[in-house]
């Protein structure tokens, strides 16, 4: 019960102290506010870019395997410009892949797309469009929220239909009035009837993964609108994307399959090496997860700094107002005061400063965060909160240490007589 009645009052010794000096306060914890906005700020920044990036990719469905002529990570012995030999995927090898393929995957899809198209519907028309063709499976392997209407059928697959499942901004700008559903547009010379909608997804970094514009139409009627590319250049190329089942952890039993068929297909020898690329989505998340460290890194460092500057100003604070002290000290020491009540005393008063000025540097984070804007929005986690004051008590604790140690140990009786 006394160390607690000690521990307040040196709390209160502490706040007293502060509230005794308000303008030195201010200009010393103004160093570690501009420390921890700097940190935190930059960490606030890449967790919301890293969200928003992870959101734009989420498109493309967990547990894929994707065949393409290019590999998401280059090996480091293999020159990069060996690639370009490579064939891309083509429909027959979708076909003979779909007919070999065992029971280690739940749908296979094959899909293409070309941008910058201009879809009409009347005196209407919007610009920049992506027309993608899909086959049936494409659902299966990724994301196509329909918010109004439905999938394309089997027969509008196998048929190549003229029907298509739109994005909500191609939508709103043919059809502004609405019911968009069973209407007709024209692209690239073909009519087109809208037999689906998706959900709005608004701004997102990687703008060819937004199906706000975005229009899907079947496989085949793709194919009659735009000549596949053989080499992947010159023309739309395609890929081939294998869903995998949850009964096979890590995927490693479709990758061997698959690697398998497609040197089967493409008539490779034992000893060549593949002219094919098996992709994952987690390949790109792990280039991200790196990137993003090292941003983290750098971004710790340079607050570091500022960190470092405002931890001389609270040290140098704290030694000013141990040597304005000195004399209370003594006085303190000759009516029983322990070591540790006046160790507490200064250390509180260090920790006390730190601490204010990291709240406000949160709170300056805070603020930007507010601030209205749509190509990225800024989100501070708790964990970042949790940091920053962690950070401002470790500072408080180090920049105070040495002077509360300092007047802990102070003569009681040369202390009295100090002025």
């Amino acid at each position: 019960m006394l160390t607690l009645r000690l521990t307040l009052e040196s709390f209160r010794f502490a706040w007293d102290a502060l509230k005794s000096n308000l303008l030195r306060t201010i200009l010393s914890l103004l160093g570690v506010t501009v420390g921890i906005f700097a940190i935190i700020a930059v960490f606030t920044v890449v967790d919301s870019l890293e969200a928003n990036i992870r959101s734009s990719l989420d498109f493309v469905g967990d547990k894929i395997i994707s065949v393409q002529k290019w590999p998401l990570e280059f090996g480091p012995d293999y020159p990069w410009w060996k690639y370009f030999n490579r064939p891309v995927p083509t429909p027959r090898e979708f076909q003979q892949l779909r007919k070999q393929l065992g029971p280690n995957n739940k749908g296979l899809a094959i899909f293409a797309a070309n941008s910058g198209n201009t879809l009409k519907a009347g005196s209407n028309s919007v610009a920049d469009c992506v027309l993608q063709g899909v086959s049936y499976d494409f659902r299966v392997v990724s994301n196509v929220p329909i918010k109004e209407g439905r999938y394309f059928t089997p027969q509008e697959m196998d048929l190549a239909r003229p029907v298509a499942i739109v994005g909500a901004t191609i939508a709103a700008n043919l059809f502004p009035h609405g019911g968009a559903l069973g209407q007709q547009f024209k692209a690239r010379g073909r009519t087109f009837t809208i037999i689906g909608v998706m959900e709005k997804e608004g701004k997102k970094l990687i703008s060819i993964a937004s199906n706000d514009a975005n229009c899907i139409i079947p496989f085949g009627m793709f194919t009659k609108l735009f000549a596949l590319s053989t080499n992947g250049m010159g023309g739309p190329s395609a890929t081939l994307a294998v869903k995998g089942r949850n009964e096979d952890p890590g995927l490693l039993d479709l990758e061997y399959e698959m690697r398998g068929i497609m040197r089967n297909i493409r008539g490779l020898k034992p000893l060549e090496e593949d002219n094919f690329a098996l992709n994952r989505p987690e390949m790109v998340m792990a280039v991200l997860d790196k990137t993003f460290k090292v941003i983290d890194v750098v971004g710790a460092i340079i607050g570091s700094f500022a960190i470092l500057v405002g931890g001389f100003g609270i040290a140098n604070i704290m030694f000013v107002s141990v040597r304005e002290r000195t004399n209370i000290i003594g006085i303190q020491k000759s009516l029983g005061a322990k070591n540790f009540f006046i160790l507490f005393q200064f250390l509180f008063e260090a920790i006390f400063l730190c601490l204010i000025g990291g709240a406000a540097g949160l709170l300056l984070v805070w603020l930007v965060t507010m601030l209205p804007q749509d190509a990225l929005p800024l989100n501070m986690s708790g964990g970042r909160v949790a940091l920053g004051l962690l950070i401002s008590v470790g500072i408080g604790i180090i920049a105070g240490i040495v002077p509360a140690v300092m007047a802990a140990n102070l003569d009681p009786v040369i202390a009295i007589r100090a002025k």
